[in-house]
This record gives C-alpha cells, structure tokens and sequence, in this order.
C-alpha cells in the first residue's frame, strides 16, 4: 500500500453530527468525485478514497471542527498540481470550508524537495549572516527606465540588501522589461562597487506562460540577484519548475498579488500559515511577500505570526524561507517589529523611503534603526 499524506480542514457545523457528513463528503469529493455508495470496492475504496482520520471541536472563535483527512500518495501520481487538486479541488467552491495545514509523507517530500535556497541560501547571497534582511521596491509604473535605475541605484548606495520591482512592472512602453533589467543591474552593480555590498536585484518576471521562463534566464544572464513572481497569476508550478531546474540558480521572491481571495475570509480558502508559509515552500519560493500587520490590508499580528510560523516549521525536508511582510513598514514600527518577527524576516519597504528627499541617508537610517532594535530586544546586533 501507498503511504498517505493527510490535510486539516476548519468546517463550519452547527453539531459532530453536521460536522462528520461534511467531512465524509470531502473525502469523496476530494478523489473518486461519485457517490459513496457506488465507489467500487477493493483498491479504489481501500486506497484511493480519503479516509477521516479524526473529527475535532474547533478551539478558536469560528467554532466548527476540524477534520483530518488522509490521501494516498497513488492519487497524487508524482504531479504537483494534482497534489493540489486532491488538497482543495472541487471542495474549495463550497463555503464553510477551509485549508488549515498539511502533513507531508515522505513520497510528497520527494515531489517537493522545496527551495533551493531557502532563508540561509538567501543569507549566503547576501553576505548577511545574522539580522534581519531589509528589501526595497523601484516604483511607480509610469517611469522612465533611468529614473527606476536611479531609484536603484540609491537604494543600493544606501545598503538595502534586495531591490525588487514593483509587482506593476512589467515591459510597459516606459521601462521595457530587458531594457530594466540591464539598467538596474548595472546601477546596483556601481552602487556595490562604491560601497563594497552584495546588494542584488530582483526584476518581476511575472508574465504569460511563454515568457516567465524567457525573463528568467535573461534575469541570471544579466547578473540579477533573484527573480520575483505572482504565483497567483502565473500558475502555482511555475516557481516549483524554476527552482527544479537545474539550469537556472536564483532564488525565487513570491508577490501576493491576486491572492486576497484565498486567505482573506477565516471561513473559505486557506489559513495564512499554509497558504503563505508551507504552500510557498512546497512550491520552491525562498521568500514570500504578504502583508503586514498594522498595514493598509487587514492583516492581523496573529495572522503573520502563523506565517512566520509557515515559513519557519519543520516539514521534514523543504528548507525554512523568508516571510518578508511589507504594506505597512515605516521607521517607527521597526521596533513592534522586531518584537514579533525577531530577526528571521526581510522587511519590506517602499513608500516610507521614496517620500524621502535623501534616500540614500534615509536608507542608512533605516539600516540603522533595524540594528538598534535587533540590539535592544537581545537578538545582537546583525552583521550588516
């Protein structure tokens, strides 16, 4: 027999009663897709059909239960997506239902091996073995091509560790995403030269399916420190295939974009810890953007805790990544900050640099600021 892997599902019930049917109903539908009474017996009812393992009360504020649902790894059949399928396919339509988290099996550890990098791979590139890690963002779509690479450029000058496009970057007429690329490389290449950094540049590939792949390699050719993608838009394999593949080497940054309905409701979709944290794993992702707390989306502290908890857990081979919570970094909430996510994160930081007039000294603030915190809360102070 195949081993099994299991999923823990939050289900809105009024009673055990409610409960167990909707539960038995995942296991159905989640795999053999026909009515119960008419699943062929033998291997397909013995090994194929999820199985309720265990019916529990909920122990949060939603009530409900929680049911955890074992798979057999033959239903997977060595394919991510269908993995996937088999977690949330049909089920993920109905309300009242929600992915919580995942117990691997050692088959599932072989599909997904994880990232290739992972938080100490992205350490290493960086020449940054303790603290937190500090990324900035070139913005507005809408500017010149210099003008981003001169936003870079002082970015880099200023000892931000990565510098990311806007997700909104693409290959608009005013910045050509090949034409970007050379720039800001070659910007934040200077800038390093000047200060003696490993600041990297990390350009959006996110495009059509004929061309993630294209702006990838051109990304590695280029001398780009890591590439960036939506997984929601561009399809949940794609970071998966580009860390697999042997030919391409750079850490892969995931941008949340297009993701809201899958975690934004505490009743449907995903729980934050799987769906930013183990999911992104499983795909290959080495560090995951998401909003953070106190920010302009809603996001609770609790909520990125469980995150960081996602990024950070033993899963029993995929390497821990970065969570790196952005939409709500400012300069006085360094200190929050490092209380809740100590040093194993990459603070995100756009808006609050680029309304300062001296970014370069606004940057070394910054870079200031976080190792003050690092310092007071008893972390030590990083080696920046």
């Amino acid at each position: 027999m195949a081993q099994r892997f299991s999923v823990a599902y939050w289900l809105a019930a009024a009673d055990e009663r409610e409960a167990y049917a909707r539960a038995l109903d995942i296991c159905v539908e989640q795999t053999v897709e026909i009515p119960r009474d008419i699943v062929p017996v033998g291997y397909v009812e013995d090994e194929i059909l999820g199985r309720l393992e265990a019916l529990l009360p909920g122990s949060d504020e939603r009530g409900g239960f929680l049911a955890d649902i074992s798979y057999s790894e033959d239903d997977v059949g060595g394919d991510f997506l269908q993995l996937l399928n088999i977690v949330f396919g049909n089920s993920s339509i109905k309300t009242g239902t929600r992915v919580e988290a995942i117990q691997l099996s050692d088959g599932l550890r072989a599909l997904c091996p994880g990232p290739r990098f992972g938080a100490a791979g992205l350490r290493a590139r960086t020449g940054i073995s303790s603290g937190p890690l500090i990324m900035s963002a070139i913005k507005p779509v809408g500017l010149s091509t210099g003008e981003l690479a001169n936003l870079a450029h002082k970015f880099a000058l200023g000892g931000m560790h990565l510098i990311k496009d806007d997700h909104g970057l693409v290959d608009q007429p005013t910045s050509p995403y090949a034409e970007r690329l050379a720039a800001c490389v070659a910007a934040v290449e200077e800038a390093n030269d000047k200060t003696g950094y490993r600041c990297a540049y990390v350009p959006n590939i996110t495009g059509s399916a004929s061309q993630i792949f294209e702006r990838a390699f051109m990304a590695r050719e280029a001398g780009a420190g890591a590439v960036m993608l939506a997984p929601s838009l561009v399809g949940f394999d794609v970071s998966r295939s580009l860390a697999a593949d042997p030919d391409f080497g750079l850490p892969v940054v995931s941008h949340p974009t297009f993701a809201g309905a899958n975690i934004i409701t505490p009743t449907t979709g995903f729980s934050h810890r799987f769906f930013f944290g183990t999911l992104q794993r499983l795909m290959g992702v080495d560090a995951v953007v998401f909003p953070n707390f106190g920010g302009r989306f809603g996001f609770s502290r609790e909520e990125c805790l469980s995150i960081l908890q996602g990024c950070t857990e033993d899963l029993g081979g995929p390497k821990p990544i970065f969570p790196a919570p952005g939409g709500g970094m400012t300069f006085e909430r360094i200190p929050d900050m490092q209380r809740a996510y100590g040093d194993h994160v990459i603070y995100l930081i756009g808006g609050a640099l680029l309304r300062e007039r001296e970014m370069v000294a606004a940057c070394q603030a910054l870079r200031a600021g976080i190792a003050g915190a690092a310092t007071a809360s008893g972390s030590g102070t990083p080696a920046y």
